[in-house]
């Protein structure tokens, strides 16, 4: 018996010695297995943690909902209290459902906002220009939320997540209304902006209505820019309105693309059409203005038919192009009310 002991001994501490380097194997693999994750697992971390410190900061609940868009996934605040926005159209979107933003990027024109935005983005920070955000500005208002677009700001989408959770809409053109759906799913107000695309759609149905035989009207929009004549066509924001309404285009204009960009006047004639609308980006330096009338002034477009019968008419650019949101798409059902007579 005393001989035998110490061989167990000897064979329960190999035993032991094995067991705890597999043990400790198997802690090395797994650790790896989670270095090696998905960014998205990781975005998600990161944001739930943002979400958690805001919570903590205002006394409320760090509830938090996945949201998916252009740029992966991202965990954002159930109730967002501290928003910058960063594209004029996502701008109206907010304040349509009924969120001011701390933070907004200024209006491509106004000072720093568009006139028919000025009242309701009063005490709202600027925070640089569409195209380039001011990240030291968005960092210091502290946001819980940022909402960007991918067209837009894909280049700096790491160093927004670092501030806060930030999504991104897909991109920017005609069709406003996903934009605006993207946003009021994010900001956990799906009803609300359920509501407000129903009224809008209901507006045109109305006006539908209302036109009569005039819904057979072709309608020419035109755009003027310092160094750029355009010919806009279906696939912009004005475009996807006249449209919706039922509302022709003159044939060189009926189609599913953006635009004609820097037309000579040898082009003028294809801006004719029974109703003319036209309208000039202008940023200050009087150069697009200039533009408008050296066109508006030209025999060419003066021997137009629709601006000989007194039916070619200047329109705000902000509201029929510049804007791009919600607002602006009712401000410009406001225009054809009042320019068709209904």
């Amino acid at each position: 018996m005393s001989m035998q002991l110490p061989i167990i001994f000897r064979r329960a501490a190999r035993y032991a010695i094995l067991y705890l380097l597999a043990m400790l194997i198997s802690g090395l693999l797994s650790a790896c297995g989670n270095n090696g994750g998905t960014s998205n697992a990781s975005d998600n971390h990161a944001a739930a943690d943002h979400a958690k410190e805001t919570a903590a900061e205002t006394g409320t609940a760090a509830a938090v909902r996945t949201i998916q868009h252009a740029m992966g996934e991202t965990q954002v605040p159930a109730e967002p209290k501290r928003v910058v926005i960063l594209t004029n159209e996502g701008t109206e979107a907010l304040l349509a459902l009924g969120v001011k933003p701390v933070g907004a990027v200024q209006s491509w024109t106004g000072d720093p906002w568009y006139p028919h935005l000025k009242t309701s983005m009063e005490g709202v920070t600027v925070v640089g220009k569409e195209g380039e955000p001011n990240l030291e500005a968005i960092a210091a208002l502290k946001p819980d939320l940022i909402i960007g677009n991918k067209m837009r700001h894909e280049k700096i989408y790491e160093q927004l997540k670092a501030i806060a959770p930030a999504v991104y809409s897909e991109t920017l053109r005609g069709q406003w209304k996903e934009n605006f759906k993207f946003y009021a799913d994010v900001l956990n107000k799906k009803a609300e902006g359920d509501k407000v695309i129903a009224d809008f759609d209901k507006r045109v149905e109305t006006i539908r209505q209302k036109l009569g035989d005039k819904i057979n009207t072709k309608v020419s929009v035109v755009r003027f820019m310092a160094g750029d004549t355009r010919i806009y066509y279906k696939d912009t924001f004005s475009g996807i309105i006249l449209d919706q309404i039922g509302l022709k285009r003159p044939d060189s204009q009926n189609k599913n693309e953006f635009a004609a960009t820097k037309v000579s006047k040898e082009r003028i004639p294809e801006m004719d059409g029974d109703i003319i609308f036209y309208f000039t980006y202008e940023t200050g330096n009087g150069e697009a203005s200039k533009l408008e009338q050296q066109w508006t002034n030209d025999p060419l477009w003066k021997n137009l038919s629709a601006v000989k019968a007194g039916k070619a008419y200047r329109v705000d650019d902000a509201i029929w192009n510049t804007a791009g949101g919600v607002i602006a798409a009712n401000l410009m059902l406001d225009d054809l009310q009042k320019k068709f007579g209904i």
